[in-house]
């Protein structure tokens, strides 16, 4: 099948390089030229334009765009001038579900479909495959189902479900969850479960890094600090990084997360390349924001969505207003 990819990021290009492989056609745009020329050495059509991309591409052309949610609305209004019915744009980023509904009530009318597809895998997709999450019309969707498969892992990827009868696109890793907005909605709680997986991850290796308090010096007898009761109960110097290798084998919290966490620990068990400030790209709020507006209940992952904006400093302040309290009405002295 020919398509026509638009940004080559660092998942942009992979997936180009794996539907190339998959005997797909791709023509390629993005504004590095250097990203541009490695995908043509790779076996794509290079485009130096939108223009020029659009004009590579057979009737009932496929723009799929792989950009950074915040440029989705303006890259589309460089391309609606080159649009035509029958084109189908694709949203593969992580664009909020709501911009989805906007865009394909855009572009309906103009007889353009639009497919929004949230796509996991990270930087490792070229050789694990992507899990797509798709929204958008059916027959648009059908259409496109030869790319979705060969971006997907397989249905290899993992065991059969024992117990599941179903049979259907979803054992190969992607699946058609709706009419637009879906598939960007399904990626939306992905993420935000995938926050609260990290936190309890990090939470936990945290206390049996800090497991060892007891051989610590304790401080004082002083008021303003309660002290640890009993030192001789914290005296492990634990192996963080052989824990990580020991859960991954028959544990039940086993993972492809801790899969992630063990190499990382391998190759620097204390971790000390990273300053720890966690940034986060939208998913985790807009869960939160949809779990709020549905009354649905979701503590662990707002709180680990919560914890991220508090590895940013963004909590400082709050910390002086519960300093300025204790002052105020007992006297208390920041140690």
């Amino acid at each position: 099948m020919q398509l026509g990819m638009i940004g080559l990021g660092r998942m942009g290009g992979s997936m180009v390089r794996r539907l190339l492989q998959a005997g797909h056609e791709v023509a390629v745009f993005d504004v590095r030229p250097e990203a541009v020329a490695a995908l043509v050495a790779a076996g794509a059509h290079g485009a130096g334009s939108l223009q020029e991309l659009a004009g590579q591409l057979r009737p009932g052309r496929v723009f799929w765009l792989m950009l950074p949610a915040a440029l989705v609305d303006e890259q589309i209004e460089q391309l609606l001038p080159l649009l035509v019915a029958g084109d189908t744009v694709v949203d593969g980023g992580n664009s909020y579900y709501r911009d989805d509904l906007r865009r394909a009530e855009r572009l309906r009318p103009l007889g353009i479909e639009y497919v929004d597809v949230g796509v996991s895998g990270g930087i490792w997709g070229m050789q694990r495959g992507y899990c797509q999450m798709i929204g958008g019309p059916a027959a648009a969707v059908q259409r496109l189902d030869p790319v979705f498969a060969s971006l997907a892992p397989g249905a290899g990827a993992a065991p059969p479900t024992a117990k599941r009868t179903a049979a259907g696109s979803a054992e190969s890793g992607y699946l058609h969850c709706g009419p637009a907005g879906a598939g960007h909605f399904v990626k939306m709680v992905h993420n935000g479960i995938e926050y609260g997986l990290m936190a309890a991850y990090a939470e936990g290796f945290n206390i049996l890094r800090q497991a060892n308090i007891g051989n610590a010096e304790q401080a004082g007898g002083d008021a303003e600090t309660a002290p640890l009761r009993e030192p001789a109960a914290y005296r492990y110097d634990l192996p963080l990084g052989d824990i990580a290798e020991l859960w991954r084998r028959g544990s039940v919290i086993g993972s492809w997360l801790l899969d992630l966490l063990a190499d990382a620990m391998a190759e620097d068990p204390a971790l000390s390349k990273f300053a720890g400030r966690v940034t986060d790209s939208g998913e985790g709020r807009w869960t939160a924001i949809s779990a709020i507006e549905q009354g649905v209940p979701a503590p662990v992952l707002s709180a680990a969505l919560f914890e991220r904006f508090a590895s940013r400093q963004r909590d400082g302040f709050a910390n002086q207003v519960l300093s300025a309290l204790r002052a105020q009405f007992g006297g208390h002295q920041e140690k």
